[in-house]
């Protein structure tokens, strides 16, 4: 009993253990974030499919990924519950990465909304300053403040916006081999 006692005791010294790959994304040099297995990632790849999965394993410069199905199921009393009716593996190279964050909408737009705003409102300060220097007397210094005050907002609104993360200039995406 002593011995197998000491066997079970001494068993996780007896066992190595090796740390996973992960991947490193830099801003500027810095580290922004990392990846790893088991963590999850989004993502848009370069060939345009959107992924939200959980990383299963990094490899080899691969990662390997599990995304879940998720559906609403009605229930007798008429509510919902969601439901996990399935998963998909998939294999992407860490160069295929081209962005990270949510998919660009298809819908409402925030972003070109803040776009719209600032353009309006840069036409309207240009047309009350010709209209200013045409003639002073049907000025309305109101409209100009409206204009300024419009381009201001669509501003903030444009800032506001989540933008992704693209890989490029500013953002780096880096493999760490452990092995």
């Amino acid at each position: 009993m002593k011995q197998l006692l000491c066997f079970f005791i001494l068993f996780p010294f007896l066992c190595k253990a090796q740390s996973s790959d992960f991947l490193i994304l830099k801003k500027k040099n810095k580290t922004y974030k990392y990846y790893y297995s088991g963590s999850n990632i989004e993502f848009v790849s370069t060939n345009g499919a959107y992924r939200n999965a959980l990383i299963t394993a990094i490899k080899n410069d691969s990662l390997y990924l599990q995304e879940f199905y998720v559906v609403r199921v009605p229930t007798t009393i008429g509510t919902y519950i969601l439901d996990t009716t399935g998963s998909f593996s998939f294999a992407y190279h860490y160069n295929q990465i081209h962005s990270f964050g949510p998919k660009k909408q298809k819908n409402f737009n925030v972003s070109g909304s803040g776009a719209a705003l600032m353009g309006g409102g840069a036409l309207l300060t240009l047309a009350s300053g010709v209209s200013y220097l045409a003639d002073k007397d049907k000025f309305s210094p109101g409209l100009l403040a409206g204009a300024v005050g419009l381009g201001a907002i669509g501003y903030f609104i444009n800032k506001s916006a989540a933008k992704n993360i693209t890989i490029g200039k500013k953002y780096s995406l880096t493999y760490m081999d452990m092995n």
